[in-house]
């Protein structure tokens, strides 16, 4: 009996002290996972997958995207099927919101994620950025001031199949976790190289279905990183609102800050946003990181797809994930128009 005992106290010594070891190191592996979990969603957004959508924009075989050519319409079919692929809805009758541009069919393409909020879903936050550009012509590619040879064709990879990825990105992931308590329209915009035509045809439309917006965000050439600055993007019309603090407040991050050159050239004025401004006199602010001091190629022929730094990029995207997570998810307004 006695030897029995022995047997049995030391069996169950033996016992506890494996639960003593084993159960911190099950701790450690359920934290690792958990910081695994938390790293894949700060890293959504890869450089990899951005390159991959400027590569197929910018490229020779859309000839620069002009309204009214195949080539936009081959742009168009491709957001459309990324829009589908991320399980957006259309929010008209089809993805297509079609307008005159002069005498030329042309359309924007819109899709949407309804809120999970049974009241802020009635709220609608707007991400846009516009992916035409100025499509082909007889340009000049130089180097160095020497004529080297003929290049018909104006990329936009830069301007702005650089904005275009970033609001399919903030598509993927929304239309993937469904964190959203407000609504969120994505909408990519055809003329605005003509004269924001494709923005101004959307915001006059909207504003007469009396839609209930609460900002709109607009991305626009984020394809490179601004020159001596401690913030990674400038906002279009810094002044006008508390947009820019609330999203540094969002990421507790100096992520968004001010141009002078882009106050200097009323950048504000000249993208998508404006038309969304002048028609809901509501934050209608945009997301950039080229105030024409940084990158050569506005315009240009040069404005190409191996020119960007989609790391630079991914790593912009990732931060402002959870400060537009954070917007749509706020029982009030809280970013409004200074006084």
């Amino acid at each position: 009996m006695k030897y029995f005992l022995l047997i049995f106290a030391l069996f169950f010594i033996v016992a506890c002290k494996s639960k003593v070891v084993e159960t911190p190191q099950q701790n450690i592996k359920e934290q690792s996972n958990l910081l695994i979990s938390k790293n894949k969603n700060a890293d959504f957004t890869t450089s990899s997958e951005l390159e991959q959508i400027v590569n197929y924009l910018a490229s020779d075989e859309l000839r620069g995207r002009k309204t009214g050519t195949d080539g936009i319409e081959k742009a168009a079919i491709f957001i459309e099927n990324k829009f589908k692929s991320y399980n957006l809805k259309p929010y008209f009758e089809n993805f297509r919101d079609t307008y005159k541009a002069g005498d030329i069919d042309a359309y924007n393409i819109v899709g949407f994620i309804e809120g999970n909020d049974i009241k802020l879903k009635n709220e609608v936050i707007i991400i846009g950025a516009h992916y035409d550009h100025i499509g082909q012509g007889q340009l000049i590619k130089m180097y160095g001031g020497r004529l080297t040879e003929i290049d018909s064709i104006a990329n936009g990879a830069n301007d702005n199949a650089s904005g275009t990825s970033s609001v399919l990105a903030l598509a993927r992931y929304f239309g993937e976790k469904k964190s959203n308590k407000r609504s969120l329209m994505f909408a990519l915009y055809s003329g605005e190289e003509f004269g924001l035509l494709g923005s101004k045809h959307l915001a006059s439309k909207l504003k007469a279905e009396e839609l209930n917006l609460y900002t709109m965000v607009n991305f626009e050439m984020i394809g490179v990183p601004l020159n001596g600055r401690d913030f990674m993007a400038f906002l279009s019309g810094y002044d006008l609102s508390n947009m820019a603090f609330k999203f540094n407040e969002y990421v507790d991050s100096n992520l968004i800050g001010l141009s002078d050159l882009a106050k200097k050239y009323n950048l504000f004025r000249k993208s998508d946003n404006y038309p969304f401004y002048e028609q809901f006199n509501l934050p209608c602010q945009t997301v950039s990181s080229c105030d024409l001091s940084n990158y050569e190629y506005y315009h240009h022929v040069d404005d190409e797809s191996d020119q960007l730094d989609y790391e630079f990029m991914a790593s912009l995207i990732n931060k402002l994930i959870p400060a537009i997570e954070k917007m749509s998810k706020t029982q009030t307004k809280e970013i409004k128009m200074n006084e």
